[in-house]
């Protein structure tokens, strides 16, 4: 990251002014300020100090990966091949100063599986303030898309608004939720962006990040780890060559996951669909905990297991995953902890 010279010196010589307002009325100090200011100027225009002062572009930074792993192994439950995939595919491409192409990650999973805290992991780890980072970008499919009708116009919106971004900085982060509600040929709009160019009229896309947020694939994801535990096999077993084929297939021939029949994956532009298994008994224990020391509160097992066994699990027989993952422990919580 580059910081020009007159913007260190206009921000030092406000600096001054803000903490001494005299000197803004004395000519003499006034100068003596200028003076100051300009030296320093150096210090002030040092990537490192102006940067922890106002939030800026991350270029060509390194990523702390034993950061990102630290998160992914403490915050996130009952999914060892999202942190392993996710894992070596930020870091690689983050370390990668001739990258060829944006990072594309297509999560996908039943809800509460934790597609949205992953997301919000790896902003976090790349951008201090995570989400609120400007920039990082929030596409929500109910919101920003809702009227079939205007298709053509949030084409044209989706592609000002990302060159813009991406022109602003490279290193931008775009995610977009609630994919199984979207126009299946809305993002086919970006594909150029996301493909093999090393510039799209003037603008180069190869730092960007791209996640996409899908329950489509659900039910392919679950009927695996059925047969994984119907056949005596342990869960963390699972690899991920036994979902990632049926699962960009089943994406691609789902008329309702935003992906149907797009070139994104006919031209094989998502470099990663991830798989968010569902959670079992055990996984929610751990949300419920978590929560728990995320409020402050002490581990009572008596909360714990009321909380774990209210929650609601499939099949009807066997009552193995967690319907709603992790995603309602939350308000489950707040009927037991007494305020």
């Amino acid at each position: 990251m580059e910081v020009a010279a007159g913007s260190g010196f206009r921000f030092g010589l406000v600096f001054l002014l803000l903490f001494y307002p005299s000197l803004a009325v004395e000519p003499l100090s006034l100068g003596l300020a200028i003076g100051v200011a300009s030296a320093l100027t150096g210090y002030l225009s040092y990537p490192r100090f102006y940067c922890g002062m106002v939030e800026c572009c991350r270029q060509e930074e390194p990523l702390n990966s034993t950061a990102l792993q630290f998160d992914l192994q403490n915050k996130l439950f009952g999914q060892h091949l999202a942190k392993e995939v996710i894992l070596k595919a930020v870091t690689g491409f983050m370390s990668n100063q001739n990258t060829k192409k944006p990072l594309v990650l297509s999560l996908h999973g039943w809800t509460g599986t934790g597609k949205n805290f992953i997301s919000k992991i790896i902003s976090e780890n790349i951008y201090e303030k995570g989400l609120n980072s400007k920039y990082v970008h929030l596409f929500v499919s109910t919101i920003h898309f809702q009227h079939d009708k205007r298709l053509n116009l949030y084409k044209d919106q989706l592609q000002a608004w990302i060159r813009g971004n991406v022109s602003a900085c490279a290193r931008s982060i775009f995610i977009f939720d609630e994919m199984d509600k979207m126009h299946p040929g809305l993002l086919d709009a970006i594909k150029p962006f996301l493909d093999y160019y090393e510039q799209v009229d003037g603008v180069s896309y190869q730092k960007a990040v791209f996640i996409f947020l899908s329950n489509a694939g659900g039910d392919l994801i679950t009927q695996v780890a059925l047969d994984f535990w119907k056949t005596g096999k342990k869960r963390e077993d699972m690899q991920l060559k036994d979902l990632e084929p049926i699962l960009s297939v089943g994406v691609f021939n789902n008329k309702n996951s935003g992906l149907w029949h797009s070139s994104l994956i006919d031209k094989n532009l998502i470099d990663y669909f991830v798989p968010f298994l569902p959670l079992e008994y055990k996984h929610v224990k751990m949300c419920v905990i978590a929560e728990l020391q995320a409020r402050g509160y002490i581990k009572d097992p008596e909360i714990i297991t009321r909380v774990t066994e209210e929650m609601t699990y499939f099949p009807k027989t066997e009552k193995i995953y967690s319907d709603k993952g992790c995603k309602t422990v939350p308000a489950k919580l707040d009927l037991h902890i007494e305020l």
